[in-house]
């Protein structure tokens, strides 16, 4: 999960340049994605990940860093999964 959101991130929006991204810099901080770009970024955790992020979810608590969006995935796609939604992903690695 965290390799996907770090690939989309460095595909997207450094352009291919990984540099020293760590998990967890802020994007916003770091100029890394703006307010438009945080658009993308949910389209693409929804298209990938079979989650529906709500408005109320659209926090930088959520969606600030590599790290808090890969923990608001794993509190999400339990309930997710309970109400009929997406399959839990069971990452290889743990």
């Amino acid at each position: 999960m965290v390799q996907k959101i770090r690939t989309f991130v460095i595909d997207n929006y450094l352009f291919g340049e990984e540099g020293k991204l760590r998990n967890d810099d802020s994007f916003m901080e770091s100029g890394i994605i703006d307010s438009t770009g945080i658009l993308e970024l949910v389209r693409f955790l929804e298209a990938t990940f079979g989650v529906k992020i709500s408005d109320e979810e659209l926090i930088p608590d959520n969606l600030d860093s590599i790290e808090k969006i890969a923990a608001f995935l794993q509190r999400k796609l339990p309930a997710s999964a309970a109400v009929g939604g997406a399959p839990s992903l069971q990452p290889a690695q743990r």
